[in-house]
């Protein structure tokens, strides 16, 4: 019996199709968006080392420089050791609701052209842990100036462990707040409130400063600050413009919100001064900025340039609000005024994202069916769960951490400066 040719193709057709489907499905690797996305990861690398550690070490005094720079150094580099060995996988492989299981331990399956998305996997691996190492330094602000740097480590290892690596989870890897509708373009919840509620339970405690209320605690450099601000308002673009992962429409929204935010919160921040305190300062500038760059973090890639300015220029006063006011409600000693800015901030953009995002208000527009109302109820509870998941894991680890070694510096080593006690060595030699 004779088979016809075209019979023979017709057959040959059908079993191709489900593999033509499935190449269908997986997008082809953009050499643009690589490299964009390769540059993005440097920019926040660069937040880090050295953006957050001058920013700090501006702030504090100059007896503690280089603690912090030290803090900031070494965490940085534990947290990106830990990241290879489980945190990529505990955070984004498919797991459970609230935890990524360990099926990429050690990196196990991930090949050198495996992808994500029009990007190499190896390239989000590295993306994604530049945004692990920024949130552990941010904490440290919080408890700087009288806290053991072995403390420190053990804090960080067991925090990035039970609060970043699940709530980066819930969020960005499929888990709990994803599948509740979630807004967090680049880091609201992850980032900043779950660093400031770890810091300001820090600072509780560990308890005020020797000497704070009595003394004068001043930034020692001011011109150390601006550098840092500097540094981090450039890595920012990196921060939110590479969260939409591509080089694409989404990243130009994310980089021209940031700027739009950023400036409106350095104004409102600096007449709010100017206004309650009869000057205009370079500190009130700087914070000014760090707080329209956290606000517009979670809603940068998802509301209109309008709603950004809104939400840098809300961002501004209720940043000043957070470091005037509700620190003195508080009554807490936290250095560097991360929960003020990084809390207080994320709590505003991660509200009014769900605000601005609506298309009436000029935003990309909400899911199918979902309502303002939703949306808003939706941002507040992912802010609460940040909250208690945070502070939970970071008693727990600064507990842990003072039964190992002890959380807090003797009074008169404190007194001496962490410098020369816990390092061996001075910022400025007379």
């Amino acid at each position: 019996m004779k088979i016809r040719v075209s019979s023979l193709l017709g057959l040959a057709a059908a079993a191709l199709l489900p593999s033509l489907a499935m190449a269908a499905d997986t997008p082809a690797i953009d050499k643009a968006d690589n490299a964009f996305m390769m540059i993005c990861t440097a920019l926040v690398l660069f937040m880090t080392l050295p953006g957050i550690a001058l920013f700090y070490g501006g702030l504090i005094r100059s007896k503690n420089v280089l603690s912090m720079l030290t803090q900031v150094t070494v965490t940085f580099a534990m947290v990106c050791v830990l990241w290879v060995i489980y945190g990529y996988s505990m955070a984004f492989a498919t797991g459970n609701a609230f935890f990524g299981g360990l099926d990429m331990f050690m990196f196990k399956g991930i090949e050198l052209k495996s992808q994500s998305g029009t990007i190499y996997q190896l390239i989000h691996v590295a993306f994604q842990a530049s945004f692990a190492c920024i949130t552990v330094a941010l904490v440290v602000g919080a408890i700087a100036e009288r806290i053991r740097f072995s403390a420190v480590l053990i804090f960080a290892a067991i925090w990035l462990t039970f609060s970043y690596l699940p709530l980066t989870h819930m969020v960005w890897g499929g888990g709990f707040l994803a599948a509740d509708g979630a807004l967090d373009f680049a880091g609201g919840t992850v980032v900043h409130i779950n660093a400031a509620v770890a810091g300001l339970t820090g600072a509780y405690l560990l308890g005020k400063r020797a000497g704070f209320g009595k003394e004068a605690f001043k930034p020692h450099n001011l011109p150390m600050v601006f550098t840092g601000t500097a540094i981090l308002y450039i890595g920012w673009f990196g921060f939110n413009a590479g969260s939409a992962a591509a080089a694409n429409e989404i990243a130009g929204l994310a980089f021209l919100n940031t700027v739009v935010a950023t400036a409106g919160a350095i104004l409102a921040w600096v007449i709010g001064e100017w206004m309650a305190r009869g000057k205009p300062s370079l500190l009130g500038a700087c914070s000014g900025c760090i707080a329209g760059l956290v606000a517009i973090t979670p809603a940068a890639g998802t509301v209109g340039v309008g709603g950004a300015l809104i939400i840098g220029l809300v961002g501004g006063f209720a940043g000043l609000w957070g470091v005037t006011v509700l620190k003195r409600w508080l009554r807490v000693d936290d250095p560097c005024d991360v929960f003020g800015v990084h809390g207080v901030c994320g709590i505003v953009g991660c509200i009014l994202t769900g605000v601005f995002t609506s298309a009436s208000l000029g935003g990309t527009g909400y899911a199918e069916g979902v309502t303002m109302a939703h949306q808003v109820w939706v941002q507040l509870f992912s802010v609460i769960v940040a909250f208690i998941w945070s502070g939970v894991a970071a008693f727990i680890a600064f507990k842990v951490a003072d039964l190992a070694v002890g959380l807090r510096m003797p009074e008169e080593q404190e007194r001496e400066g962490l410098d020369v006690n816990s390092h061996g060595e001075n910022a400025y030699n007379q």
